[in-house]
C-alpha cells in the first residue's frame, strides 16, 4: 500500500538520557501506521489518560498517520459500537471478559493484538492495564516496535502494595519488552530506573492546549463560594477527594463566604454527599457531576484555585488546565509535582488535611503573588507533545529499519 508522506515537524526540546542537546529526536518523517493500545479512550470514559489518547491520536491524524486506536468497552452491556471512525482514526471495542482488581482484560483485545505485524508501531497508554502487558508480549513474539507511555506508576483503585509487587515483576518486563518508554518528567524517568527498567527513557511533558485554557472567556455560574474551590477528577480513593472536603471545612472556619465545587463522578460521591450534610455543608458545596472537555475551561476561570490531595499520580492535565487558566494549584507534594507546581500553588505532605487548609488560604488571600499562567506556558504546550512524541515513534521505526 501506497501511503501519504508528509513531513512531521521536528520541534523537540528537551533531551533523553546521553542525547546530546543540540540534537533532537530523529527527524526523517514517513506517515506511520500506529496501533494504539489503550484501556480507555475519550469520551467514551472521561479522565486525563482518555483525553490524551483521544487528542493524541485526532492531531497525529492531522499529521497524516494512520491511527487505530484498540481499547476495551467501558462495560459488557453498554450498546458500544465494535469499529467507529471518529475524529480521523478508527476505535476498535472489545467488550471485556474479566476485571481483576477493577482492571478489565477482554479476549478480544488479545486475538486483536496477533495483528500488530500490519502496523508500523504500537503505542501502549498505561503499563497498568493488562492490554499494555499483551501489547509487550505481541513485541517479544512479532517485533512491531513498541512505545509504553507511563501516565503514572501506580493505580488509583487497588493497594499500593499489590503494585510494589508488580512493578518489579511483571510492570518492569512489560516496559523493557519496548523500544522506548515515555514519562511526563524527570522524577517518573528516575523512579522507573530505580526499579531496574532498562529500556531507553524519553521524557515528554503532558501537555495541554494553552489556546483554549486561558483566562479570557465566560465563566460557569454555577462553581460556588468566594473564594471558590475547585476539585476536579474521579471520586476515587487514589485521588483522595475526601481530604479536599475537609481541608475545605477547615477552610470555611477561617473564610465562612468559601465554597467547594466538585467536578466528577466515582464510587466515592455517595459518601461525600453524606459527609457534606453530616458536616453542614450543604449550602457551600456545589457537586456538578462530570463534564464534557468542552465545558471545563469555563468551570477552571470561575475558581480562585484548584486543589488535588491525590497520594498517586502522573501528571494531570487538571492541574495544568488550572494553571493555564490563571487558577493557582493546592496539590499533594509529590516528586513528579513539586517541581511543576512551583511559583504556581503550593504542595502539601500527602495527608495534611491542617496543611491543605493553609495553602487554600495561602493561594485564595494572595492569588497576586503567584503565576500558574506563566509555568504552563513554559515547557507545556500540547502542540509540541504531539510532535516530540511522533517524532519518537518514527525513530524506533527507522531504527528497526
Amino acid at each position: 500500500m501506497t501511503r501519504d508522506r508528509r513531513r512531521v515537524p521536528d520541534t523537540a526540546s528537551g533531551t533523553s538520557e546521553g542525547e546530546d542537546e543540540s540534537e533532537g529526536p530523529d527527524d526523517r518523517s514517513r506517515s506511520l501506521r500506529i496501533l494504539r493500545v489503550a484501556q480507555k479512550v475519550y469520551p467514551d470514559v472521561a479522565g486525563g489518560g482518555a483525553y490524551h489518547v483521544h487528542a493524541l491520536s485526532r492531531d497525529q491524524v492531522a499529521m497524516g498517520h494512520d491511527v487505530t486506536v484498540l481499547a476495551v468497552a467501558p462495560d459488557a452491556d453498554g450498546d458500544w459500537p465494535h469499529v467507529e471512525q471518529r475524529d480521523g482514526y478508527t476505535v476498535v471495542r472489545f467488550p471485556p471478559t474479566a476485571a481483576p482488581l477493577g482492571n478489565a482484560v477482554s479476549a478480544g483485545v488479545a486475538q486483536f493484538l496477533r495483528r500488530v505485524g500490519e502496523y508500523d508501531v504500537v503505542h501502549t497508554h498505561s503499563h497498568l492495564y493488562f492490554s499494555t502487558n499483551l501489547a509487550a508480549l505481541a513485541r517479544r513474539l512479532s517485533g512491531t516496535p513498541l512505545a509504553v507511555t507511563n501516565h503514572g506508576l501506580y493505580s488509583q483503585t487497588a493497594p499500593k502494595w499489590v503494585f510494589d509487587g508488580y512493578l518489579r515483576t511483571i510492570g518492569r518486563w512489560t516496559f523493557d519488552s519496548a523500544d522506548v518508554a515515555f514519562c511526563y518528567t524527570d522524577e517518573d524517568r528516575d523512579r522507573l530506573r530505580e526499579l531496574g527498567v532498562s529500556t531507553p527513557i524519553e521524557v515528554v511533558a503532558n501537555g495541554i492546549d494553552t489556546a483554549r485554557f486561558t483566562s479570557d472567556g465566560p465563566r460557569r455560574d454555577d462553581v460556588v463560594g468566594d473564594p471558590a474551590v475547585l476539585f476536579v477528577g474521579r471520586l476515587v480513593d487514589g485521588k483522595r477527594p475526601g481530604d479536599a472536603l475537609a481541608a475545605f471545612d477547615r477552610l470555611r472556619d477561617r473564610v465562612p463566604e468559601a465554597g467547594l465545587t466538585i467536578c466528577g463522578d466515582g464510587p466515592l460521591c455517595g459518601d461525600l454527599e453524606r459527609q457534606v450534610g453530616e458536616r453542614g455543608l450543604d449550602d457551600a458545596v456545589q457537586f456538578l457531576g462530570h463534564l464534557p472537555y468542552d465545558a471545563m475551561p469555563s468551570v477552571y476561570r470561575a475558581a480562585d484555585a484548584l486543589v488535588l490531595p491525590s497520594e498517586a499520580e502522573g501528571l494531570p492535565r487538571t492541574v495544568l488546565e488550572a494553571m493555564a487558566t490563571g487558577v493557582p494549584v493546592v496539590t499533594s507534594a509529590l516528586d513528579q509535582l513539586t517541581g511543576v507546581v512551583d511559583g504556581g500553588g503550593e504542595t502539601v505532605p500527602v495527608g495534611d488535611i491542617e496543611g491543605f487548609a493553609d495553602a487554600l488560604m495561602a493561594v485564595t488571600g494572595n492569588r497576586e503573588t503567584y503565576s500558574p499562567r506563566a509555568v504552563v506556558e513554559d515547557g507545556y504546550d500540547w502542540e509540541t507533545t504531539v510532535e516530540r512524541t511522533t517524532a519518537h515513534l518514527q525513530r524506533i521505526v527507522e531504527n528497526r529499519c
